[in-house]
């Protein structure tokens, strides 16, 4: 199993409301049905454990997928991924994408 952790910040302008309606009602939805996929949640972050310093990220999005190759072939099969990627650009500030896997 596979994961991409994707930590990113909202874009200075961008309301927390419409990113969150965004993920909420295609972002989510849309990535939990391809067939490759398992699992994908988005975290938004509330602090530091045992600290008051400011997360250096907002939010955090947890995918969970069999494989690469299957993930981009399903991405490019479902007509609403097409939209998803270039929505997402609009609100986050330099994603940062990492590619992990359980050890």
């Amino acid at each position: 199993m596979k994961s991409l952790i994707v930590l990113f910040n909202l874009k200075e302008g961008v309301s927390a409301a419409d990113y969150e309606a965004f993920a909420k009602e295609l972002d989510i939805p849309t990535v939990k049905s391809l067939k490759s996929v398992s699992e994908f949640q988005v975290f938004k972050s509330q602090g530091i454990f045992g600290s008051e310093a400011t997360p250096p990220y907002q939010y955090v999005e947890i995918i969970h997928f069999d494989s690469i190759e299957n993930l981009v072939s399903d991405m490019g099969k479902e007509p609403k991924m097409a939209e998803i990627p270039a929505k997402f650009q609009e609100f986050a500030d330099n994603p940062i994408f990492i590619v992990s896997e359980a050890i």
